[in-house]
Protein backbone atom coordinates (compact mmCIF):
# COMPACT_ATOMS: atom_id res chain seq x y z
CA UNK A 1 0.00 0.00 0.00
CA UNK A 2 1.66 2.96 -1.03
CA UNK A 3 1.52 6.62 0.01
CA UNK A 4 -1.70 8.07 -1.88
CA UNK A 5 -3.44 4.81 -0.85
CA UNK A 6 -2.87 5.45 2.63
CA UNK A 7 -3.77 8.96 2.78
CA UNK A 8 -7.10 8.05 0.71
CA UNK A 9 -7.90 5.71 3.77
CA UNK A 10 -7.36 8.10 5.95
CA UNK A 11 -9.61 10.63 4.25
CA UNK A 12 -12.55 8.25 3.98
CA UNK A 13 -12.21 7.37 7.38
CA UNK A 14 -12.25 10.95 8.65
CA UNK A 15 -13.95 12.63 5.82
CA UNK A 16 -17.94 12.60 7.39
CA UNK A 17 -16.08 13.67 10.93
CA UNK A 18 -14.06 17.00 9.26
CA UNK A 19 -17.52 17.58 6.85
CA UNK A 20 -19.62 17.55 10.21
CA UNK A 21 -16.95 20.07 12.19
CA UNK A 22 -16.66 22.48 8.97
CA UNK A 23 -20.18 22.67 9.23
CA UNK A 24 -20.77 24.03 13.02
CA UNK A 25 -20.67 27.90 13.83
CA UNK A 26 -17.35 29.30 15.25
CA UNK A 27 -19.08 29.23 18.54
CA UNK A 28 -19.65 25.87 18.44
CA UNK A 29 -16.33 24.96 16.77
CA UNK A 30 -14.79 26.83 19.57
CA UNK A 31 -17.11 25.28 22.06
CA UNK A 32 -15.99 21.81 20.87
CA UNK A 33 -12.19 22.61 21.12
CA UNK A 34 -12.38 23.12 24.38
CA UNK A 35 -14.48 20.62 25.42
CA UNK A 36 -11.35 18.05 23.66
CA UNK A 37 -9.00 20.04 25.10
CA UNK A 38 -10.51 19.05 28.61
CA UNK A 39 -10.82 15.65 27.76
CA UNK A 40 -7.42 14.99 26.43
CA UNK A 41 -6.04 17.13 29.60
CA UNK A 42 -7.99 14.87 32.18
CA UNK A 43 -6.99 11.55 30.57
CA UNK A 44 -3.30 12.85 30.32
CA UNK A 45 -3.41 14.14 34.07
CA UNK A 46 -4.57 10.56 35.27
CA UNK A 47 -2.67 8.40 33.48
CA UNK A 48 -0.75 7.99 36.79
CA UNK A 49 -3.40 7.19 38.55
CA UNK A 50 -4.85 4.17 36.72
CA UNK A 51 -1.56 2.32 34.92
CA UNK A 52 -3.99 1.68 31.74
CA UNK A 53 -3.08 -1.92 30.38
CA UNK A 54 -0.53 -2.76 27.25
CA UNK A 55 1.15 0.83 27.40
CA UNK A 56 2.29 0.55 31.22
CA UNK A 57 6.15 -0.04 31.45
CA UNK A 58 6.59 -3.24 33.56
CA UNK A 59 10.31 -2.97 33.69
CA UNK A 60 10.25 0.91 34.97
CA UNK A 61 8.35 2.80 37.60
CA UNK A 62 5.56 3.58 35.59
CA UNK A 63 4.86 7.49 36.58
CA UNK A 64 8.98 8.13 36.40
CA UNK A 65 8.67 7.13 32.69
CA UNK A 66 5.57 9.83 32.37
CA UNK A 67 8.14 12.25 33.96
CA UNK A 68 11.12 11.46 31.70
CA UNK A 69 8.70 11.64 28.61
CA UNK A 70 7.24 14.95 29.15
CA UNK A 71 10.82 16.54 30.22
CA UNK A 72 11.81 15.01 26.54
CA UNK A 73 8.73 16.40 24.76
CA UNK A 74 9.68 19.89 26.02
CA UNK A 75 12.57 20.04 24.72
CA UNK A 76 11.56 18.65 21.73
CA UNK A 77 8.96 21.77 21.26
CA UNK A 78 11.86 24.30 22.23
CA UNK A 79 13.76 22.50 19.05
CA UNK A 80 10.90 22.48 16.75
CA UNK A 81 11.19 26.70 16.95
CA UNK A 82 14.84 25.65 15.69
CA UNK A 83 14.75 22.97 13.32
CA UNK A 84 10.50 23.37 12.46
CA UNK A 85 9.82 26.64 12.50
CA UNK A 86 12.74 28.62 11.63
CA UNK A 87 14.65 25.68 8.90
CA UNK A 88 17.81 25.90 10.73
CA UNK A 89 19.57 22.20 11.89
CA UNK A 90 20.47 22.55 15.53
CA UNK A 91 22.84 18.86 16.54
CA UNK A 92 23.94 20.39 20.03
CA UNK A 93 20.52 20.86 21.65
CA UNK A 94 21.36 19.24 24.49
CA UNK A 95 23.92 21.60 25.75
CA UNK A 96 20.97 24.22 26.35
CA UNK A 97 18.97 21.53 28.24
CA UNK A 98 22.20 20.86 30.30
CA UNK A 99 23.02 24.65 30.99
CA UNK A 100 19.41 24.74 32.41
CA UNK A 101 19.76 21.89 34.86
CA UNK A 102 23.38 22.95 36.06
CA UNK A 103 22.19 26.62 36.58
CA UNK A 104 19.42 25.08 38.83
CA UNK A 105 22.30 23.03 40.58
CA UNK A 106 24.85 25.73 41.46
CA UNK A 107 22.73 28.71 42.61
CA UNK A 108 20.10 26.45 44.65
CA UNK A 109 22.36 23.45 46.41
CA UNK A 110 24.18 23.73 49.06
CA UNK A 111 26.84 21.91 47.60
CA UNK A 112 28.01 23.79 45.24
CA UNK A 113 30.67 26.70 44.91
CA UNK A 114 28.23 29.53 44.92
CA UNK A 115 25.96 27.44 47.88
CA UNK A 116 23.48 30.53 47.77
CA UNK A 117 20.28 27.99 48.20
CA UNK A 118 18.15 30.26 46.31
CA UNK A 119 14.51 27.96 45.91
CA UNK A 120 13.71 26.30 43.35
CA UNK A 121 11.24 28.40 42.04
CA UNK A 122 13.96 31.34 41.85
CA UNK A 123 16.39 29.15 40.63
CA UNK A 124 14.24 28.29 36.79
CA UNK A 125 14.00 31.85 36.05
CA UNK A 126 17.60 32.25 36.57
CA UNK A 127 18.08 28.97 34.56
CA UNK A 128 15.97 30.09 31.34
CA UNK A 129 18.01 34.05 31.20
CA UNK A 130 20.92 32.19 31.51
CA UNK A 131 20.05 29.61 28.48
CA UNK A 132 18.42 32.32 26.47
CA UNK A 133 21.92 34.08 27.30
CA UNK A 134 23.80 31.28 25.89
CA UNK A 135 21.61 30.88 22.65
CA UNK A 136 22.59 34.42 21.80
CA UNK A 137 26.39 33.87 22.44
CA UNK A 138 26.30 30.63 20.30
CA UNK A 139 23.89 32.20 17.73
CA UNK A 140 25.68 35.77 17.26
CA UNK A 141 28.94 33.98 15.56
CA UNK A 142 27.76 31.28 14.27
CA UNK A 143 24.59 31.77 12.33
CA UNK A 144 25.43 33.61 9.50
CA UNK A 145 26.88 29.64 8.86
CA UNK A 146 24.22 27.67 7.12
CA UNK A 147 22.91 23.81 6.86
CA UNK A 148 25.93 21.18 7.57
CA UNK A 149 28.08 24.13 8.49
CA UNK A 150 25.93 25.64 11.50
CA UNK A 151 25.17 21.55 12.32
CA UNK A 152 28.86 21.41 13.23
CA UNK A 153 28.92 24.04 15.02
CA UNK A 154 26.38 23.17 16.95
CA UNK A 155 27.38 20.25 17.38
CA UNK A 156 30.75 20.94 18.97
CA UNK A 157 28.72 23.75 21.29
CA UNK A 158 26.86 20.30 23.15
CA UNK A 159 30.35 18.52 23.79
CA UNK A 160 31.67 22.14 24.63
CA UNK A 161 29.33 22.48 27.55
CA UNK A 162 29.73 18.71 28.76
CA UNK A 163 33.59 18.80 28.31
CA UNK A 164 33.06 22.08 30.78
CA UNK A 165 31.18 20.29 33.27
CA UNK A 166 33.62 17.13 33.35
CA UNK A 167 36.71 19.91 33.95
CA UNK A 168 35.31 21.87 36.14
CA UNK A 169 35.70 21.85 39.91
CA UNK A 170 32.97 24.96 39.91
CA UNK A 171 30.52 22.76 38.20
CA UNK A 172 31.49 19.46 40.43
CA UNK A 173 33.37 18.18 37.57
CA UNK A 174 32.76 13.76 37.29
CA UNK A 175 31.10 13.96 40.49
CA UNK A 176 28.12 16.44 39.72
CA UNK A 177 26.68 17.85 42.18
CA UNK A 178 24.53 16.73 44.32
CA UNK A 179 21.36 17.82 47.03
CA UNK A 180 19.42 20.07 44.18
CA UNK A 181 16.08 21.34 45.90
CA UNK A 182 12.95 19.89 44.83
CA UNK A 183 10.21 21.83 43.52
CA UNK A 184 7.83 23.72 46.47
CA UNK A 185 4.57 21.80 47.19
CA UNK A 186 2.71 20.70 50.08
CA UNK A 187 -0.01 17.29 50.00
CA UNK A 188 -3.15 17.98 51.87
CA UNK A 189 -1.72 15.48 54.74
CA UNK A 190 1.37 18.03 55.01
CA UNK A 191 4.51 16.52 53.72
CA UNK A 192 6.22 17.50 50.63
CA UNK A 193 4.31 16.98 47.17
CA UNK A 194 7.37 16.33 45.76
CA UNK A 195 9.99 14.08 46.88
CA UNK A 196 12.16 10.93 46.02
CA UNK A 197 9.55 8.00 45.84
CA UNK A 198 6.67 9.22 43.76
CA UNK A 199 7.24 11.10 40.13
CA UNK A 200 3.42 11.79 39.48
CA UNK A 201 3.74 15.18 40.79
CA UNK A 202 6.78 15.89 38.49
CA UNK A 203 4.77 14.31 35.67
CA UNK A 204 2.30 16.96 36.71
CA UNK A 205 4.35 19.66 36.86
CA UNK A 206 6.25 19.17 33.41
CA UNK A 207 2.94 18.47 31.60
CA UNK A 208 1.21 22.07 33.08
CA UNK A 209 4.58 23.16 31.62
CA UNK A 210 4.21 21.53 28.21
CA UNK A 211 0.67 22.98 27.63
CA UNK A 212 1.68 26.34 28.74
CA UNK A 213 4.74 26.52 26.33
CA UNK A 214 2.55 25.22 23.71
CA UNK A 215 0.12 28.26 24.29
CA UNK A 216 3.04 30.73 23.82
CA UNK A 217 4.60 28.84 20.66
CA UNK A 218 1.18 29.14 18.79
CA UNK A 219 0.99 32.87 19.61
CA UNK A 220 5.00 33.46 18.51
CA UNK A 221 4.03 31.21 15.23
CA UNK A 222 1.10 33.16 14.44
CA UNK A 223 2.58 36.09 15.01
CA UNK A 224 4.83 38.61 12.40
CA UNK A 225 7.87 36.44 14.00
CA UNK A 226 6.28 33.22 13.18
CA UNK A 227 5.62 34.34 9.66
CA UNK A 228 8.99 35.68 9.34
CA UNK A 229 10.38 32.13 10.36
CA UNK A 230 8.25 30.40 7.65
CA UNK A 231 9.60 33.08 5.09
CA UNK A 232 13.49 31.90 6.00
CA UNK A 233 12.80 28.05 6.22
CA UNK A 234 11.40 28.18 2.87
CA UNK A 235 14.41 30.79 1.49
CA UNK A 236 16.94 32.46 3.73
CA UNK A 237 17.64 34.43 0.26
CA UNK A 238 14.28 35.92 -0.96
CA UNK A 239 13.75 36.78 2.37
CA UNK A 240 16.32 38.64 2.94
CA UNK A 241 15.56 40.37 -0.71
CA UNK A 242 12.16 41.13 0.81
CA UNK A 243 13.37 43.05 3.90
CA UNK A 244 13.26 40.22 6.42
CA UNK A 245 16.13 40.57 8.91
CA UNK A 246 16.83 37.50 8.49
CA UNK A 247 19.68 36.77 10.48
CA UNK A 248 17.67 39.18 14.06
CA UNK A 249 14.67 36.81 13.50
CA UNK A 250 17.43 33.60 13.44
CA UNK A 251 19.06 34.64 16.79
CA UNK A 252 15.47 34.91 18.38
CA UNK A 253 14.46 31.56 16.96
CA UNK A 254 17.89 30.20 18.97
CA UNK A 255 17.20 32.76 21.96
CA UNK A 256 13.69 31.08 22.38
CA UNK A 257 14.67 27.46 21.46
CA UNK A 258 17.38 27.73 23.81
CA UNK A 259 14.77 29.09 26.53
CA UNK A 260 12.76 26.38 26.44
CA UNK A 261 15.38 23.76 26.17
CA UNK A 262 17.02 25.51 29.72
CA UNK A 263 13.31 25.17 31.31
CA UNK A 264 13.47 21.18 30.72
CA UNK A 265 16.60 20.78 32.07
CA UNK A 266 15.64 23.12 35.03
CA UNK A 267 12.63 20.46 35.66
CA UNK A 268 14.69 17.91 35.07
CA UNK A 269 17.61 18.55 37.86
CA UNK A 270 14.33 18.87 40.62
CA UNK A 271 13.36 15.39 40.34
CA UNK A 272 16.55 13.48 40.87
CA UNK A 273 17.91 15.87 42.98
CA UNK A 274 21.61 15.17 41.27
CA UNK A 275 23.11 16.44 38.02
CA UNK A 276 26.70 14.71 36.39
CA UNK A 277 27.85 15.23 33.20
CA UNK A 278 27.00 11.94 32.16
CA UNK A 279 23.27 12.71 31.93
CA UNK A 280 24.23 15.25 29.11
CA UNK A 281 25.64 13.16 26.32
CA UNK A 282 25.53 13.83 22.69
CA UNK A 283 23.03 11.03 21.67
CA UNK A 284 20.42 12.90 23.09
CA UNK A 285 20.66 16.03 20.94
CA UNK A 286 20.04 13.40 18.61
CA UNK A 287 17.18 11.78 19.78
CA UNK A 288 15.34 14.96 20.23
CA UNK A 289 15.47 16.22 16.74
CA UNK A 290 14.80 12.47 15.59
CA UNK A 291 11.43 13.06 17.39
CA UNK A 292 11.00 16.35 15.44
CA UNK A 293 11.31 14.96 12.11
CA UNK A 294 9.74 11.56 12.89
CA UNK A 295 6.47 13.75 14.74
CA UNK A 296 5.85 16.46 11.93
CA UNK A 297 8.46 19.71 11.60
CA UNK A 298 6.63 22.55 12.60
CA UNK A 299 3.65 20.80 14.50
CA UNK A 300 3.46 21.57 18.03
CA UNK A 301 1.20 18.42 18.24
CA UNK A 302 3.19 16.18 15.42
CA UNK A 303 6.57 16.76 17.17
CA UNK A 304 4.89 15.89 20.56
CA UNK A 305 3.45 12.34 19.49
CA UNK A 306 7.60 11.78 17.96
CA UNK A 307 9.02 12.85 21.41
CA UNK A 308 6.63 9.89 23.07
CA UNK A 309 6.94 7.51 20.69
CA UNK A 310 11.20 8.08 21.03
CA UNK A 311 11.62 8.08 24.40
CA UNK A 312 8.60 6.05 25.56
CA UNK A 313 8.80 2.98 23.28
CA UNK A 314 12.36 1.84 24.60
CA UNK A 315 10.97 1.84 28.59
CA UNK A 316 8.09 -0.47 26.72
CA UNK A 317 10.28 -3.09 25.28
CA UNK A 318 12.82 -2.64 27.89
CA UNK A 319 13.34 -6.57 27.67
CA UNK A 320 14.08 -6.30 23.94
CA UNK A 321 16.71 -3.38 24.87
CA UNK A 322 19.57 -4.87 22.54
CA UNK A 323 17.28 -4.37 19.33
CA UNK A 324 15.96 -0.66 20.26
CA UNK A 325 18.06 1.15 18.57
CA UNK A 326 17.87 -1.08 15.30
CA UNK A 327 13.75 -1.19 15.70
CA UNK A 328 14.15 2.88 16.23
CA UNK A 329 16.04 2.99 12.88
CA UNK A 330 14.43 0.72 10.79
CA UNK A 331 11.41 3.00 12.36
CA UNK A 332 12.43 6.31 10.79
CA UNK A 333 13.54 4.79 7.58
CA UNK A 334 9.95 3.71 7.20
CA UNK A 335 7.96 7.07 8.01
CA UNK A 336 11.09 8.81 5.90
CA UNK A 337 10.30 6.97 3.17
CA UNK A 338 6.35 7.11 3.11
CA UNK A 339 5.69 9.89 5.30
CA UNK A 340 9.05 12.20 4.50
CA UNK A 341 7.30 15.14 6.11
CA UNK A 342 6.44 13.35 9.75
CA UNK A 343 3.28 11.36 11.30
CA UNK A 344 1.31 14.63 11.83
CA UNK A 345 2.76 17.13 9.17
CA UNK A 346 2.53 21.11 9.45
CA UNK A 347 0.28 21.96 7.18
CA UNK A 348 2.60 24.79 5.78
CA UNK A 349 5.74 22.08 5.66
CA UNK A 350 3.47 19.65 3.67
CA UNK A 351 2.70 22.24 0.86
CA UNK A 352 5.95 23.18 0.68
CA UNK A 353 7.43 19.75 0.45
CA UNK A 354 4.69 18.82 -2.42
CA UNK A 355 6.02 21.79 -4.78
CA UNK A 356 9.49 20.43 -4.43
CA UNK A 357 8.39 17.35 -5.44
CA UNK A 358 6.46 18.13 -8.29
CA UNK A 359 9.29 20.62 -9.23
CA UNK A 360 11.88 17.82 -8.96
CA UNK A 361 9.76 15.31 -11.33
CA UNK A 362 9.30 18.46 -13.73
CA UNK A 363 13.22 19.18 -14.10
CA UNK A 364 13.54 15.05 -14.26
CA UNK A 365 11.06 15.00 -17.25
Amino acid sequence: MNTLSLQRLWESATGPIRASYRGLSDRSRFAAKIVGFLLVAALLYSLPLWEPPLITTPASDWPTVLFNVGVFALAALGLNIVVGMAGLLDLGYIGFYAVGAYSVAVFASPNSELASEFPWLVCVPIAIGLTMLAGVMLGTPTLRLRGDYLAIVTLGFGEIVRLTAVNSEFLGGSRGITEIPHPPGVRPSGKPLFGVLDASPYYWLVLTLIFITMVLVRNLDHSRVGRAWVAIREDEDAAELMGVPTFRFKLWAFAMGAAIGGLAGATFAGKPAFVNPQSFPVLISILILAAVVLGGAGNRVGVIVGAVIVAYMPERFREFAEYRFLAFGLILVIVMIFRPQGLIPNRRRAVELEDRKKEAEVTSV
